[in-house]
Formats: structure tokens, C-alpha cells, sequence
């Protein structure tokens, strides 16, 4: 299944490049929401909330009220779950938030851990199929706060730890995002042997054969820079 993606910053449509080279940016929002209306999912990501500069919070509510989205970007808590719930969303994507950080005892990073607690509490609080974990990588680890920080983990391990909290997974290659060269297709067959829970996996996807080919593989494919640019239909 394709499910197409609306990134918001600086209340626009943006899509950057490894998620920080603006290459892309879209006033038009009546244009790509009668777009993306006859999809099932929609994927509708608050960069700015992600990155901690801010939000676009009307924007989310009022995309949300038209379309059938999974919302995140910066969601800390159980509180702001269920808010964009409340606005509409079907399901929302926790990231950053489900990782806390280790010290040495000179007070220097080392490593961080899963806030299995945490994830356990938002399904408690929000339910199972309310949740998608996010789960991206840069140069084989787990990146979080906006893709400028790393965790010592690989995602085969996050997502093991995490699987019986979540409805689905969201994959994110960060070394291929926004650039259009290609999804790797070893790595999504390594997460589909690591979950049993639905898999979306994004970055780099530029024709829709790979879409099709994820889809064999009963994984779903988020496009985004290559059907804003016009490379690929939507």
C-alpha cells in the first residue's frame, strides 16, 4: 500500500533532504488534499514539532478533519496523543519520546535506553491500534530529535523491545530520505522478519515497482519527494 506524506514546516508543505536540506515547499493545500483523498492512510509529520521549533498545530487539525492521517512530530507525552486524536487523527507516531538517555558518571552521553514503561503506558492510555512507534536510522542506528541524535541500538532491536506496544511500525532510512536513489530492499526484508506488526518503511522510494515490490513483501511504502516532484503518480 502507498501511503502518501504531508510534512509541515513553517506552516507549508516542505520535503528536505536526509531531514534537513529544504528541496521542496507547497502553499496548495486544497491541491494535495483532494490529491491524497482517495487514500486509506496518510502520513501528516509536524517537522517543526519534531525538531523543536515550534508547531503547526492548525494545520494538523484542519488536514486531519479532511483526511484520514497518522500524526506525528514531537509527541511526548500520552496528553498530546490524545489531543491530536481528539482532532481527528487515526493514529498517531511516537519516536524521540520512546528513548531516554544513559550518563557515565562524568555526566557524558554514552548510550540510551527504550522507555519501555512509557510505551506501555501509552497503550494502557491511547490503545494498541492508536500507536505507531517510529523507528529510523541513520548509518545503522536508531536517530532521534529530529534526526540529529543517535541511539545505540539497531531498529531489528527497538522494534523487538517495543512490539507488543504498538499497532504498526514506521521505518525511516535517513541515509536515502528525500533523495530518490531507492529504498534498500535488504534492510526491509530484515524488519519484516523482525515484526509481526504492520511495517511502513520510507526513504528514497522513487517508482512505484518498489512500492509494489514492498508490497509483496507485506510491507507499506510512504512516498513523499518523489510524488511531489512529479516523478512518481499519487
Amino acid at each position: 500500500m502507498l501511503i502518501p506524506s504531508i510534512d509541515l514546516m513553517g506552516g507549508r508543505i516542505v520535503q528536505l533532504v536526509q531531514g534537513e536540506k529544504l528541496k521542496l515547499a507547497f502553499d496548495d493545500f486544497e491541491y494535495w488534499i483532494d490529491r491524497f483523498g482517495k487514500y486509506p492512510l496518510v502520513q501528516l509529520i509536524d517537522l517543526d514539532a519534531a525538531m523543536r521549533q515550534g508547531e503547526n498545530r492548525a494545520l494538523i487539525e484542519m488536514i486531519c478533519k479532511r483526511l484520514p492521517c497518522q500524526v506525528g512530530g514531537g509527541l511526548r507525552t500520552a496528553e498530546d496523543g490524545k489531543t491530536l486524536i481528539d482532532a481527528g487523527a487515526r493514529r498517531v507516531i511516537y519516536g524521540s519520546s520512546l528513548f531516554g538517555v544513559a550518563e557515565d558518571g562524568e555526566g557524558a552521553r554514552r548510550h540510551k535506553l527504550i522507555r519501555l514503561e512509557f510505551a506501555e503506558g501509552l497503550k494502557k492510555t491511547l490503545g494498541e491500534e492508536a500507536l505507531c512507534f517510529s523507528v529510523d536510522t541513520k548509518g545503522g542506528r536508531v536517530a532521534v530529535k529530529g534526526w540529529k541524535d543517535s541511539v545505540e541500538l539497531t531498529p531489528e532491536e527497538a522494534m523487538t523491545w517495543l512490539e507488543d506496544s504498538c499497532a504498526a511500525f514506521l521505518y525511516t532510512h535517513v541515509d536515502t530520505e528525500g533523495m530518490m536513489t531507492g529504498f534498500p530492499m535488504d534492510v526491509a526484508a530484515i524488519l519484516r522478519a523482525t515484526t509481526a506488526k504492520q511495517l511502513i518503511v520510507a526513504g528514497g522510494i522513487k517508482a512505484q515497482a518498489e512500492v509494489e515490490a514492498l508490497d509483496q513483501m507485506g510491507v507499506d511504502a510512504v512516498a513523499g519527494m518523489a510524488v511531489y516532484s512529479g516523478v512518481m503518480e499519487a
